[in-house]
């Protein structure tokens, strides 16, 4: 009897005692390892072939992409919340990076997809960021093994490493996005091969200053400069007072913004660099044909787009992600882009529906049915949440917003409000929320962002509703 025979046997034993058999698994078939990437600050734009083409090659060439993914709350720590637990801020208590209502402090870690995959005898790995504010030497429970950032740099950081510090230095080998990788890999080749595995592998690239590997220093000289008709907008007028209060994106900014997006995607190389190691030890430890692959980013970033950059704003730019995910005995290795709207809540619910096991207390969707094209029901929008941050010169009032296939709706604590027709409108130049033609519909939208923003954000208190 094989090594994976055997694993089957005691994994799917354990599985249909708890009398949840995954929607689409086979008869017979083991319950798939399963490994998330997850990048940081990695918008759509940043996620091609030419930037990643492992990624390209043996994810997104292999299995479905979704054209149409988003995080519900556009900052790291709160969607990271939602990608581990399947639900809304206001579900975790985590909004933001930091404070009264948001980091690691404020994240209840005792149900999670980790624990869920622990429980039913997978061998689990956290490598890489986990939530900000993180600090060791404490190790989450659900984790086996833990390889996470202490401070969030790509040299002279720390990793707590199984509950130990361990500090790294400025060399080419210390380089961040290397190491991680290094633990990844060796976590796949140790895990026995009875024992299912789940790795979420997230490196910090390519968040901010976008540090590249060595290596990949000097790619893409001749890069064009990123000018979508969003870029630098020069009328801000209908725009809420944060975005009206931004100058123009010139002289140092401007130079500064154009070096950090190829910055971005040159860090991203070494992540791409990582996926076809980890690949490769997947391959090597006969894995690979039943490795369900998710990957996607925790948030969007803007260049310059509105006159901002970074994330947190309710634009398309910072609420769109990447997202692909493989998983063969479904996907057959046949390339499929599905246009269905996901969300970073959905992760943690399909992980679960494919390999078995309860998903207690999601409020995202299990997208297994969506991967092979099924006609099933599915939502036709998503809540958008944030508080309010304040950092540096960067201030953005509390909101709640409603995003659907046509529109996108935002009301801010100030009482400001945005509305845009996607379809008329990509690029979100034109605010139509006190336009007489869009009466009945910012009408409608109003009443479905006051369902959904149930409970709202801390510093935010919708018409009728309590805090």
């Amino acid at each position: 009897m094989s090594a994976r025979t055997v694993r089957c046997l005691l994994v799917c034993a354990f599985t249909a005692a708890l009398l949840v058999p995954a929607q689409t698994a086979s008869p017979g078939q083991p319950p798939p390892d399963v490994v998330v990437i997850l990048t940081d600050d990695q918008r759509v734009e940043a996620f091609s072939r030419r930037v990643m083409p492992t990624v390209a090659r043996q994810i997104v060439a292999k299995g479905t992409s979704f054209s149409n993914a988003f995080v519900s709350n556009p900052l790291c720590c709160p969607s990271r919340s939602s990608i581990l637990t399947g639900q809304y801020s206001h579900t975790t208590g985590v909004y933001a990076n930091n404070g009264d209502f948001g980091g690691f402090d404020n994240f209840t870690d005792t149900s999670t997809v980790a624990t869920w995959l622990n429980d039913a005898g997978y061998r689990t790995a956290l490598v890489g960021k986990y939530l900000n504010q993180y600090k060791g030497p404490y190790v989450p429970p659900g984790w086996d093994r833990w390889v996470a950032f202490q401070e969030h740099a790509y040299y002279d950081y720390s990793l707590v490493v199984d509950g130990v510090f361990t500090p790294f230095g400025a060399t080419e080998a210390d380089y961040a996005t290397d190491v991680l990788t290094a633990e990844a890999e060796s976590f796949v080749r140790d895990t026995p091969a009875q024992e299912p595995l789940f790795l979420y592998y997230a490196p910090y690239a390519p968040h901010e200053p976008a540090t590249p590997a060595v290596r990949h220093q000097e790619l893409f000289p001749l890069l064009d400069p990123w000018r979508p008709i969003s870029y630098n907008e020069a009328d801000v007028s209908d725009k809420p007072a944060h975005i009206r209060d931004l100058p123009r994106v010139l002289g140092p900014r401007r130079r500064y913004l154009d070096q950090l997006r190829i910055d971005q995607l040159r860090s991203l190389r070494a992540v791409d660099d990582g996926v076809k190691r980890i690949i490769s030890a997947l391959r090597e430890t006969d894995r690979l044909q039943n490795t369900m692959f998710v990957f996607l980013s925790d948030n969007g970033y803007l260049w310059g787009e509105h006159r901002w950059d970074r994330k947190i704003v309710p634009y398309e730019e910072s609420i769109r992600v990447p997202m692909a995910i493989r998983y063969d005995p479904i996907t057959q290795g046949v390339p499929r882009t599905d246009d269905r709207i996901v969300t970073n809540l959905d992760i943690a619910p399909t992980i679960a529906d494919l390999v078995g096991v309860p998903a207690p207390g999601v409020e995202g969707m299990s997208a297994a049915g969506l991967l092979e094209g099924a006609a099933i029901a599915w939502r036709s929008d998503f809540l958008l949440e944030a508080d309010a941050f304040g950092n540096n010169n960067i201030k953005v009032p509390a909101y709640c917003g409603v995003r659907n296939e046509e529109f996108v709706y935002v009301e801010y604590v100030t009482g400001e409000m945005e509305l845009y027709d996607l379809a008329a409108d990509p690029f979100q130049l034109r605010n139509v929320a006190g336009r007489a033609a869009y009466v009945a519909t910012r009408a409608q939208l109003d009443n479905r962002l006051e369902a959904l923003c149930d409970p709202p954000p801390p510093a935010f208190t919708l018409p009728g509703v309590e805090p």
